[in-house]
């Protein structure tokens, strides 16, 4: 390290003399244990980077360097990053000299107060970081300059983390994959030809490829979920007003921001950071003590099981569940049967058509008029999938009223409160196809087995938990589709009981561990 980008005192050079040689790391402890001595540092999860910033055997700015080597090297193929943030450095080098400088109480005092001190977050484009430009994957946007943070990005901030890369996203977070005129064609690092999933399909991509160990996204249909799944990470879709969003879309109750990792642990971890009430969004709720006491890594989450009664609902009704699907999640279900837990399969009286024609009526009374809103005289540069969402909406809306779509909620949301009365959680898979082709529009629908929809977003099983959006739910991995990506699990909590969906995914990942990184 030089001087002129480090610390300049003596002693902080000397305390980071040995930073950049991953050798030195072995006996740092990690999500499994202690992180291997052969690892790069993009490799290591957030607990496990915070933890050699404190024992001064890396420092946050090799770290970044490390990262920033990463994307250069990975993502001309994966085509995930929109924007390297270059003053993610000099956040970096502020936290080195806390954790050069600091004694160990002071250090405990301030990791405390910040307990990102020093850790890169890749934000997803949508999420507005002030300076920078907020187009949503808008070719006619691509000017637009935020002129304030979005809230979870100042939270992020405000607990020493920084952004350093910001990631893709479909035209308006409008799809479940992750393509757009603007940027192009974002892929798995699983398996290129594939998709990682939308509408935070950067936020997974980025994760899976190491380009960083936190990740922003939002969920309005499973835009935090679907890419988790298929990239073999984490995701977090928070109860409705848990975590704070940007008027006047954050009154829409399908929708919330929330975080994504390679872990359990990191995901509460960054999900504490953004929970709790913000005077610009009134539907945002107080969350005081918010997962307090949570330790995914403690042997605590297993022997928890014991007694504790899952649910298990492989087709949420109808849908058409994929083979290799349906066996990870009834593998995922029997190694929980194994520790003690009680697991029960049950129905859900649910059509895909039902559940499809609810959601539609809700966007095309709320999400589409502002899509066409913010679109106007601008329609010859979108891509053929936002007008199509915008269309289909309208369509459905213009034969439902407003109040017929929140009577359909209100029986979505009943029968699903009874289907889990009496359990702790249920599980269900994150979506019944296992893959959507990297540079697919599926504008002619989707087949699924004998099955073929009118609309693609009709084979993905998160929606019906957007219409009863005060269940936390955590996405965690189930085993690896046929196909050579990743599957995912849902494990849903009651409303706003987020400590037994954590609980549960952290059992699941021990009890099944998970590398997080695609093998590239």
């Amino acid at each position: 390290m030089t001087t002129d980008d480090h610390p300049s005192d003596a002693a902080a050079v000397t305390s980071f003399a040995g930073s950049g040689r991953a050798s030195e790391a072995a006996d740092v402890p990690s999500s499994a244990g202690s992180a291997p001595a052969s690892a790069e540092p993009w490799t290591w999860t957030a607990a496990e980077a915070l933890a050699t910033f404190r024992t001064r055997q890396l420092s946050p700015v090799d770290y970044l360097d490390s990262l920033a080597a990463r994307i250069a090297e990975q993502d001309p193929e994966i085509n995930a990053v929109t924007e390297v943030v270059e003053e993610a450095r000099s956040a970096a080098v502020a936290a080195e000299r806390v954790y050069a400088s600091s004694s160990e109480e002071t250090l405990a005092e301030a990791l405390a107060a910040q307990p990102l001190l020093g850790l890169p977050v890749l934000a997803k484009e949508k999420h507005a970081l002030a300076g920078h430009t907020l187009s949503q994957g808008l070719v006619h946007l691509s000017d637009e300059v935020a002129s304030e943070d979005a809230t979870i990005i100042s939270r992020i901030r405000a607990a020493g983390g920084f952004v350093h890369a910001r990631v893709t996203s479909p035209e308006f977070s409008c799809a479940t994959f992750t393509h757009s005129p603007m940027w192009g064609v974002t892929r798995n690092p699983w398996n290129l030809e594939l998709s990682p999933g939308g509408s935070s399909g950067g936020s997974g991509a980025g994760l899976a490829a190491g380009y960083g160990p936190l990740a922003t996204a939002s969920d309005i249909a499973g835009s935090t979920r679907l890419p988790a799944a298929f990239t073999g990470t984490v995701g977090y879709k928070a109860p409705y007003g848990r975590i704070p969003g940007a008027a006047p879309l954050s009154l829409d109750w399908y929708r919330g921001d929330g975080p994504m990792a390679r872990t359990v642990a990191d995901t509460a971890l960054l999900a504490q950071v953004m929970v709790g009430v913000a005077p610009g969004d009134h539907s945002s709720v107080p969350s005081p003590g918010f997962l307090a006491g949570f330790d995914a890594l403690s042997g605590a989450v297993v022997d928890s099981l014991a007694g504790r009664r899952i649910a298990l609902c492989v087709r949420l009704g109808d849908f058409p569940v994929a083979a290799d699907i349906e066996a990870n999640t009834r593998k995922v279900a029997a190694v929980l049967e194994s520790t003690g837990a009680v697991v029960e399969e049950i129905e859900l009286p649910w059509t895909v058509e039902r559940i499809f024609e609810t959601a539609f009526t809700h966007f095309g009374t709320i999400l589409a008029p502002a899509m066409r809103a913010l679109t106007r005289g601008h329609e010859d540069t979108l891509a053929d999938y936002t007008l199509r969402f915008m269309d289909v909406a309208e369509a459905i809306a213009a034969r439902r009223s407003f109040y017929d779509g929140l009577a359909m909620e209100a029986q979505i949301q009943a029968e699903l409160a009874t289907a889990m009365d009496g359990y702790d959680v249920l599980l269900a898979p994150t979506s019944a196809v296992a893959a959507l082709e990297a540079d697919g529009t599926y504008l002619d629908g989707i087949s699924v087995g004998e099955r073929t929809f009118e609309h693609y977003w009709q084979a993905h099983m998160t929606v019906p938990f957007n219409i009863a959006n005060r269940v936390p739910i955590v996405n965690v991995p189930s085993g690896m589709a046929d196909c050579g990506i990743p599957t995912g699990l849902q494990v849903i909590g009651h409303p706003y009981e987020d400590r037994s969906a954590f609980d549960v995914a952290a059992a699941i990942e021990q009890l099944l561990p998970w590398t997080g990184l695609a093998p590239r």
